[in-house]
């Protein structure tokens, strides 16, 4: 497309005509400038909705216009029959219908882009047609491309000299695009169902043709790929697959031109999984003789490594074996039909070759097994077992090949694979993982006995064993472990026997052995003499980087749930763990999971000796930290900071002595005094800690990410404390005045939340918690007063801190010192937030609020004087201001307004929406009073009331009855 000399003119207010709309395209393609590309983009689309673009859209597909703008000619159209048809008089129907006929035929050699948006704009013309104005739009279709006969050559001119083989494509383009249109359109259900059954009335003509076509020796491969998409496309009309089973079949037979296999698997698979073929039984079974056939050329394609020809076949197998599993089932007559099948698909589950790299068959069929299996265990009783009978054996194979399917390749293979090749085949093992758990409840216990016999026949001789294999049997104990409750089952304790006993020196065996271990914490707790076993394998796995993530992640759900029968390995776990953190061998992210798996052991400890062990744990990241804090700030210390610190958090979640203070008071008797108050060791951590994180603030206090892991140490701690935090809340509310005053942040609000939440009833924290309040209020209405767009998390943050704190003391509102019209202003604004979560916490202060204004005068006096304010924010938010996704949050604001002031709001809705133009010019004064009317009335209903505001919302945007949330 060559660009023109005045391509750079902007063309927005421009003319609308065909030279001005070339121009425009121009500049859309070939303008460097993105703003000129924009503008001329906005205007084509202005051009194309304008009443002009019924006569230029012709204009652009003269045959001396290039393609491209022949296309946006094609375009138009369309886009002016769906959209505008109502602008067309009935008497111009029939002269549309014709033109385009004319223009497909003219355009048939192509250009093919052309072609087929001219097909889809009288694929649109029928659509708006049928079946009053054109009852048989198919048939005409067909005659208008049959080849010409001699004696009309000099009436037809032009179309009669067109090559029928290009007229048939042309044909084919337009009957497929014809359902497809109709998929895609925006209908009423009526007139969809109308225009479904009418179409579906027109396969009685396309049936035939496609037929004929596909079975005639002159039809190109190119017409018969045409054909299967154009089948493909007619089936989606619910076309009843007994009147199309002939053409299905002949798909089979194309199955053997390797140029239309794909083609021809799509079609086949299109036809068989549409949900309405379960009515056709006969025409299933009559289908399924062709799908077995196929298993020889399936055998053959994974022998010959063609995993294309494998890949189709296992997808129509797996559409017949899946989508109709319970019909077919139900046909006693032919059990040993669907028996073949099931195992046609189980052959393609394990299939040869490593997923995803020599196959990519074996994942289709995973859901298959889901499928069967429900569909069994659904029947009765008695007809159950007949079917368990037969199918039982099939499961125990496919367990077998489930774990072959898992087997890790050799380790050279393994190392040469990509990182997205091994990604795929763990995602893949993670399927297998599941369906292995899925099957479990049709095997039950045998599954697990036969798994174990397994294993103990290879470790016989653990020198002999394949690692593999080993590993694939681990790995199915550990699938169904995982989310299976196994605690009763008779074979775990002999798999506790067996683990030691296997060689873990392979890498993936021994992540295996962990996974397994940790899959097995919750029997471990009911059995704590077998930890002796287990627990040495992984601190050994736990000084290998190899084994970080399992290891780790095992030591932890073990410390979690066997914690209390950890106390003989204390030493042992707080040694190693201490080695390994100190000589950096983990990731970040396992350290975090270490520390949490020391908190459960040490809050298992006696009370007393819980400090001491704390100490020597943490004091080594302790003065890592005094040192770093001492250094001038730089990206390598900041680093090492925030990981130290998020050590601590980590720990801290975990640590919580309270279940054990519990115990210890009801094991005390009622006349009995303890001799000393229980002192939380974190807590003493936390004191002797203040003085150096307040250094730390002192020189990084305007770096959010180190101060949110300050605030993370805290927030965790008092999460886990709760009360018993008390003594710190003072140190903590001057500090986080201090952070927040200094460089406003996020994570301050959130934590300042969190406290309000714990100690907000708490007489002697009232003075504490009352200044941090003040001070939070003070240097966040600054940021509103100069402009807070730039801040939605701490608008968001802020509007949650402040619900907080009128649903837990609303009486901080009486302070003078509370700017309560400054926090009244600030909700408003940030009701007008583009960002929905500012939106919806700016609704909930608003709902915790409003009730609150009749008890405390200074609120009331705020509402009276800006009530109409928030009315008319609310209006304007709903009138097209805000996105259709916070509509909620307006509507629970009103229903508020209405159950507590409704005289007030009646007034505030009538001053405001008297307006003219607000808040939207395309609604009525009568809508207005309409929507008006039906808000009062509304006093109780969350969910009424949210339908009149979406109602309301739409009208203003114009989308009324668009079909907009049924999209």
């Amino acid at each position: 497309m060559e660009r023109p000399a005045n391509a750079g003119d902007t063309p927005v207010e421009l003319e609308i005509t065909v030279e001005n709309v070339e121009l425009a395209l121009y500049q859309l393609y070939f303008d460097p400038d993105m703003e000129h590309k924009s503008m001329a983009q906005k205007w084509l689309t202005q051009a194309q909705a304008s009443a002009q673009a019924w006569q230029f859209c012709w204009a652009l597909l003269s045959s001396d216009k290039l393609p491209e703008v022949q296309f946006f000619g094609a375009s138009t159209l369309h886009i002016k029959i769906s959209r505008h048809w109502n602008d067309l008089h009935p008497d111009q129907h029939e002269s549309l219908r014709m033109q385009l006929l004319s223009h497909i035929l003219h355009f048939s050699s192509g250009p093919k882009m052309v072609l087929t948006r001219l097909c889809v704009a009288l694929a649109s013309v029928a659509l708006n047609l049928i079946p009053q104005a054109w009852p048989q739009p198919v048939a005409e279709m067909v005659r208008a491309f049959q080849p010409q006969k001699p004696e009309s050559e000099a009436a037809t001119g032009a179309v009669a000299t067109q090559d029928p083989h290009v007229h048939c494509l042309a044909l084919l383009e337009l009957l497929i695009v014809l359902p497809e249109e109709f998929h895609s359109s925006r209908l009423a259900q009526a007139r969809r169902s109308q225009l479904r059954e009418a179409l579906a009335g027109e396969w009685t003509v396309v049936c035939p043709m496609l037929h004929q076509l596909l079975q005639s020796q002159d039809s190109s491969t190119q017409v018969k790929e045409k054909v299967l998409c154009c089948l493909s496309s007619w089936v989606g009309l619910d076309v009843p697959l007994a009147k199309s089973q002939e053409l299905v079949q002949d798909c089979f037979t194309i199955l053997s031109n390797q140029e239309l296999f794909d083609t021809a698997v799509e079609t086949i698979v299109n036809s068989i999984s549409q949900p309405d073929c379960q009515n056709y039984i006969d025409a299933l079974v009559n289908l399924m003789p062709l799908v077995l056939g196929l298993h020889d050329k399936l055998k053959t394609a994974a022998q010959d490594g063609d995993m294309e020809t494998s890949h189709g076949i296992c997808r129509i197998a797996v559409a017949m074996g899946e989508t109709h599993c319970r019909v077919l089932l139900e046909q006693e007559d032919h059990w040993q039909e669907y028996l073949a099948l099931v195992n046609m698909i189980l052959f393609c589950t394990g299939i040869p070759g490593h997923y995803p790299v020599s196959e990519t068959t074996s994942s289709l069929t995973l859901t298959f097994w889901y499928t069967l299996q429900d569909d069994i265990l659904s029947f009765e009783e008695e007809k159950q077992a007949i079917y368990l009978q037969v199918y039982r054996p099939v499961y125990f194979q496919l367990v077998d090949v489930l774990l072959h399917k898992s087997h890790y390749p050799p380790q050279e293979e393994y190392n040469s694979w990509s990182s997205d090749d091994k990604e795929h085949f763990r995602i893949y093992r993670v399927d297998i993982s599941d369906t292995l758990m899925y099957v479990y409840e049709m095997l039950g216990a045998e599954l697990l006995s036969n798994l174990y016999d397994r294993l103990g026949r290879q470790l016989m001789d653990p020198q002999q064993a394949i690692w593999q294999d080993t590993e694939a049997l681990l790995f199915g104990f550990q699938s169904i472990a995982e989310t299976i409750d196994v605690n009763y089952s008779d074979v775990i304790p002999g798999l506790i026997g067996l683990i030691p006993r296997i060689n873990i020196s392979n890498i993936m065996l021994a992540d295996t052995v962990m996974y397994t271990i940790g899959s097995l914490a919750e029997w471990l707790a009911d059995h704590p003499v077998m930890l002796s076993s287990m627990l040495p394998m992984v601190l050994q796995g736990l000084v290998k980087a190899e084994l970080s993530v399992s290891s780790v992640s095992t030591l932890k759900r073990i410390c979690r749930e066997c914690r209390q029968d950890l106390n003989p390995y204390t030493q042992d776990i707080l040694t190693i763990s201490q080695d390994v953190l100190g000589k950096e061998i983990h990731k970040s992210s396992q350290c975090m999971w270490l520390m949490q798996a020391m908190g459960y052991l040490l809050s298992a400890l006696p009370v007393d000796e819980i400090l001491g062990r704390l100490h020597s744990l943490i004091t080594p990241h302790i003065q890592q930290l005094d040192t770093l804090a001492q250094q001038e700030p730089n990206p390598t210390n900041k680093q090492s900071i925030i990981h130290i610190l998020g050590m601590l958090s980590s720990l801290f979640t975990t640590l919580d002595i309270r279940r054990q203070a519990e115990s210890f008071e009801e094991a005390t008797s009622p006349g009995l005094t303890p001799a000393k108050t229980i002192c939380n060791p974190v807590l003493v951590v936390l004191q002797q800690l203040y003085t150096l994180i307040q250094t730390l603030l002192s020189k990084w206090l305007d770096d959010s990410e180190m101060v949110e892991a300050v605030c993370g140490v805290f927030d965790k701690s008092v999460r886990t404390l709760l009360h018993d935090f008390g003594p710190m809340v003072a140190q903590l509310s001057e500090m986080l005045g201090q952070i927040y005053s200094g460089f406003p942040q996020v994570s301050a609000l959130d934590l300042a939340c969190q406290m309000v939440h714990i100690f907000a009833g708490e007489e002697h924290h009232l003075a504490s918690i009352k200044g941090l309040i003040q001070v939070l209020t003070s240097a966040t209405l600054a940021i509103f007063q100069q402009g807070p767009r730039d801040h939605p998390d701490i608008a968001e943050s802020f509007m949650y801190l402040h619900a907080q704190i009128l649903k837990r003391k609303p009486d901080l509102y009486l302070s003078d010192q509370l700017d309560v019209k400054g926090l009244f202003y600030c909700g408003i604004v940030s009701l007008k937030f583009p960002e929905t979560p500012t939106v919806k916490a700016a609704g909930i202060f608003f709902t915790e609020l409003l009730p609150r204004c009749k008890d405390i005068t200074v609120l009331s006096d705020v509402l009276e004087r800006d009530g109409k304010l928030l009315t008319e924010t609310i209006l304007q938010a709903i009138g097209g201001m805000s996105s259709h996704g916070v509509m909620d949050h307006f509507s629970e604001v009103l229903l508020i307004l209405n159950r507590h002031y409704p005289v007030m709001l009646s007034q505030w809705l009538k001053e405001t929406l008297q307006t003219p133009g607000f808040p939207s010019a395309q609604i009525s004064s009568k809508q207005k009073r309409n929507f008006s009317q039906q808000l009062l009335r509304e006093q109780t209903s969350k969910s009424h009331m949210k339908e009149i505001v979406m109602e309301f919302s739409l009208l203003c945007r114009g989308l009324q009855g668009s079909g907009y949330f049924n999209c």
